[in-house]
């Protein structure tokens, strides 16, 4: 490539991820050079004022048309902005409570790994929602994997964030495996890494030997994802990393990186497997493959749900508690994602968006309350109401939402997803009896939270103890509330918004 051709790309649509990517690096120097009595927060911060910036980039480039640049490799689209958005909130969020978290051990002495490692995790994220090639969006994929199995163990002191890290790093590399697996028969069958060629290739596959061998690639990629989604029963490791894993961590998990699963998941299945003919005469020479496989979708859904909630019910530990919470979103997101409705981006994007919010409000919150101690069973929050009043009102909105009560984005969230099922055709009915069923179910260990806050005495008698609350977490836990309760009210600011920027999937 020469340099009249690489000058003469579109390098602007790159601008949030070059900025991230400058952020990162430069933490990465200041952290190895600096003195040892340096305070690293002050890399956190330079890392939060970086991915502002990111933002207001991103938000500069909501008036550009599509880019594509790299040999296509890159697209900057409608589906990349909108995520995109989410990506950068979530990590902005995430990266306040990074600053303000102090484990009793104290992990001064590794703190700015903690910074730019998060950084590299989102840059890769952003990488995915982006990609337009097989090549591209496992790199992406790796370079949030890489950044996570980090993560998980940075605790190198504590015992459970070891062990964490190793069952994190076995399950996602088996992940990797498969994922890498299914790729290989569509570069087989089509030629190419590029998605945008293999959808102008596949439709012209007629040899009905080619829809199986991309059935084989659909539930290879299925299953490769569904380990990065935590969806059951591929979900074995989320529970233990969720627990032993820093909070900050655990939150970019939750958030940050299902909401990066479900790009490429989406990328991936609905370009790929809706241009693949299911079969090759008959009625199944024009039916999508992806329709003809939207049953094993709906099992996955239903069994994730049920699982995800009903063993939640035993637990005792409250990160544990939120995996399996975690656990069961993911389900309610592949309805969605069965459904195929008309409505379906739109309904992903918001719950992911509320989720986004309820969520990292929580985490923000447990946060505070199991810090010091590292006691995180949900007696911890026993009296929380009359020691730290507002902090246990900031919890029951965040509860209230990810139960689906009415006045909450959780709730809307809900019926989005709820809805789509059943106008989709042919409706789903099972489905959404079971989204129903399992919310139900969610309501006795969320409502058993909110017991212990407001109705339990506390753990020690008479205790008064007010909890010294940082300003950046507390500016976290206000803006979830704020927008928790905002999306609940009025949810048409946020579909307003996605229908003015998001002018179709290609």
């Amino acid at each position: 490539m020469d340099l009249d051709t690489l000058l003469s790309y579109q390098w602007g649509a790159m601008a949030p991820e070059f900025i991230i990517l400058g952020v990162a690096t430069i933490l990465s120097i200041v952290d190895l050079f600096a003195p040892k009595r340096f305070d690293r927060r002050i890399l956190g911060w330079v890392g939060f004022a970086g991915i502002l910036a990111a933002l207001a980039a991103l938000m500069n480039l909501f008036a550009v048309d599509t880019v594509t640049i790299l040999y296509d490799t890159f697209k900057l689209d409608a589906f990349a902005k909108v995520f995109k958005l989410l990506l950068l909130i979530g990590a902005a969020l995430i990266m306040l409570l990074a600053i303000g978290y102090r484990p009793k051990e104290g992990m001064e002495e590794f703190k700015g790994e903690f910074y730019y490692l998060l950084l590299a995790g989102l840059l890769g994220t952003m990488i995915m929602s982006s990609s337009g090639d097989l090549i591209t969006l496992f790199v992406g994929l790796e370079l949030l994997s890489l950044s996570s199995y980090i993560l998980a163990g940075i605790r190198k002191k504590h015992l459970p964030s070891n062990e964490s890290a190793m069952k994190y790093i076995i399950n996602g590399s088996i992940a990797t495996a498969v994922t890498l697996f299914g790729m290989s028969y569509l570069y087989g069958i089509t030629g190419t890494t590029n998605l945008a060629e293999m959808t102008n290739v596949l439709p012209q596959l007629n040899n009905s030997q080619y829809s199986y061998l991309m059935g084989i690639a659909f539930f290879m990629l299925l299953v490769g994802l569904s380990f990065k989604l935590a969806t059951a029963p591929f979900h074995m490791w989320a529970p233990d990393v969720y627990q032993g894993a820093a909070t900050p961590v655990t939150a970019f998990l939750s958030v940050v990186s299902k909401t990066a699963g479900f790009v490429i998941l989406i990328r991936m299945v609905v370009i790929v497997f809706s241009n693949t003919q299911a079969g090759a005469t008959g009625v199944d020479s024009v039916t999508p493959l992806l329709f003809k496989l939207q049953d094993f979708i709906a099992v996955l859904a239903g069994v994730t749900m049920v699982v995800g909630n009903v063993i939640a019910l035993r637990q005792r530990n409250i990160k544990r508690l939120f995996a399996y919470s975690s656990i069961a979103h993911a389900g309610y997101l592949l309805v969605a994602v069965t459904s195929m409705s008309v409505f379906m981006f739109e309904s992903i994007w918001f719950y992911l968006g509320a989720y986004l919010f309820m969520n990292v409000g929580a985490f923000a919150v447990i946060q505070l309350m199991t810090a010091n101690n590292d006691n995180e069973d949900i007696a911890q929050f026993a009296g929380m109401y009359k020691r730290t009043p507002w902090l246990a009102v900031a919890m029951g909105v965040f509860i209230l939402s990810l139960a689906g009560i009415p006045g909450t984005a959780g709730f809307i969230g809900k019926l989005n997803i709820f809805m789509g099922a059943l106008i989709s055709e042919p409706a789903h009915y099972i489905l959404a009896a079971l989204m129903i069923a399992t919310t139900v179910v969610s309501y006795f260990y969320y409502f058993g939270i909110l017991t212990q806050m407001f109705f339990r005495p506390s753990p020690v008698d008479g205790e008064v103890e007010k909890k010294k609350i940082p300003v950046g977490i507390g500016v976290a836990i206000g803006i979830c509330v704020l927008a928790t309760i905002a999306f609940g009210l009025f949810p048409n600011t946020a579909l307003d918004f996605f229908h003015t920027n998001f002018g179709g999937f290609q």
